[in-house]
């Protein structure tokens, strides 16, 4: 793939520091959010990762208006938008053919350069990273997290701190070792690949989400990367009867299928040049299989299931929700809250989000019964005002449960 330049951040550290205030466990977009804020805040701040930067990771890559917002407190959305490529439109296509364009603030920045960004920005800020380090177990004394036990440079070495954020994605082992994982099985798979094709750039410009009885429980996509470079990939999510649903579902079956039935992926692929292999990851969505603290220690980001069922789309609640853990300590300490309270502070604050993420579970039926697809997009046609609430799902100002609801469904015909 082909990859402009971005920001070389600092050295990673040689030598772990045996302390520090707060233990950052993933250089993902949670943990980077987490460890800027907290080091904003005058924290000591000691973010690790497994991985050298920049590093690949296997995502659609889409910056929804929730990305933008968290980006935007970051203080790094016009350097992400300087090297993104700008989108003006979601392209919803039913498996009948028929399409409907969906406004909204998007951009697509492959994770390979935007996690480089928000890592160097989490430097920038006053953290000190250090990779490749691997998180092997928590320090515990008294039922209380006080650190943990990491791999560096060919050695375990302990680094004590006050306060552990533990944000490593989908990989749930250190969730499991950490007594928080409730659900060890993903939720959803994704596969996805790059490819390099000049000659359909006038076509694809735009995000194309495309439902079909033949992608089912999922759907399809194909995001334009900038450079003619196109993220094309397949997702499957849990829920309903199908066989085949989730998990279970065959990616690698459904993306040939993918680029069977509809052209624009047939002839991306046909003609292209893909760059690097197929490559595929779980999701864990819907702010459930886990448990969010324990005395000492919060999780956050993908490893509580900060993706979103029926889209996928966890970039932006990743960052929100690394962006509460850094409220929830900052805030908590300067109110002099007891450890206790504090996690319960934390708590209260993602759930708030849970009713968005109950929405989008009810929304996943469209998933696993794509004809829910064409019949939204055949009213949305016809009504600027059913087109205005898709747009808004987009926005997270509409209910994207209501669009499949019964309710939702009696609306369609009365707009």
């Amino acid at each position: 793939m082909t990859v402009t330049a971005v920001p070389t951040p600092s050295s990673s550290l040689k030598t772990l520091p045996a302390s520090c205030d707060v233990l950052v466990v993933g250089a993902g977009p949670a943990g980077s959010a987490a460890a800027t804020q907290l080091a904003r805040a005058g924290r000591q701040v000691l973010l690790i990762d497994q991985h050298d930067f920049p590093r690949e990771k296997v995502c659609g890559d889409g910056l929804i208006p929730d990305a933008h917002r968290a980006l935007q407190r970051l203080g790094v959305l016009d350097q992400v938008l300087a090297v993104a490529q700008p989108v003006s439109h979601v392209r919803c296509v039913g498996p009948g053919g028929g399409w409907v364009d969906v406004p909204g603030r998007l951009a697509v920045l492959p994770r390979f350069k935007l996690d480089h960004l928000l890592v160097c920005n989490a430097q920038a800020a006053g953290a000190q990273l250090a990779t490749p380090v691997k998180f092997e177990k928590l320090r515990i004394e008294r039922d209380q997290v006080v650190g943990a036990v990491v791999s560096h440079g060919g050695q375990q070495v302990e680094v004590r701190a006050r306060w552990v954020i533990l944000a490593t994605g989908a990989a749930i082992s250190p969730m499991i070792e950490a007594g928080l994982c409730t659900r060890r099985g993903p939720t959803g798979v994704a596969l996805r690949a790059y490819v390099h094709n000049p000659a359909v750039r006038d076509q694809l410009r735009h995000l194309e989400v495309v439902w079909h009885k033949a992608l089912r429980p999922g759907y399809g996509w194909i995001f334009p990367c900038g450079e003619d470079v196109y993220n094309i990939g397949v997702g499957a999510f849990q829920g309903g009867k199908d066989e085949r649903a989730g998990p279970q579902a065959n990616l690698r079956r459904v993306f040939e299928a993918f680029t069977r039935v509809y052209a624009p992926a047939r002839a991306l692929m046909a003609q292209g040049t893909l760059q690097g292999d197929l490559k595929g990851a779980p999701l864990r969505c819907t702010l459930d299989g886990a448990q969010f603290s324990r005395p000492g220690l919060l999780a956050a980001g993908e490893a509580i299931g900060s993706t979103y069922d029926f889209t996928g789309e966890g970039i932006g609640k990743a960052m929100e929700t690394g962006l509460l853990a850094a409220d929830a300590l900052v805030e908590g300490e300067a109110a002099g809250l007891g450890e206790a309270a504090l996690r319960a502070d934390y708590e209260r604050r993602l759930a708030t989000l849970r009713p968005k993420f109950r929405l989008y579970a009810k929304a996943n039926r469209i998933n696993a019964h794509p004809w829910l697809a064409d019949l939204v997009i055949w009213r949305a046609k016809k009504s600027d005002r059913l087109l205005r609430r898709m747009s808004g799902v987009l926005n997270e100002t509409s209910n994207p449960g209501n669009l499949v609801s019964v309710k939702g469904l009696m609306r369609l015909f009365m707009e």
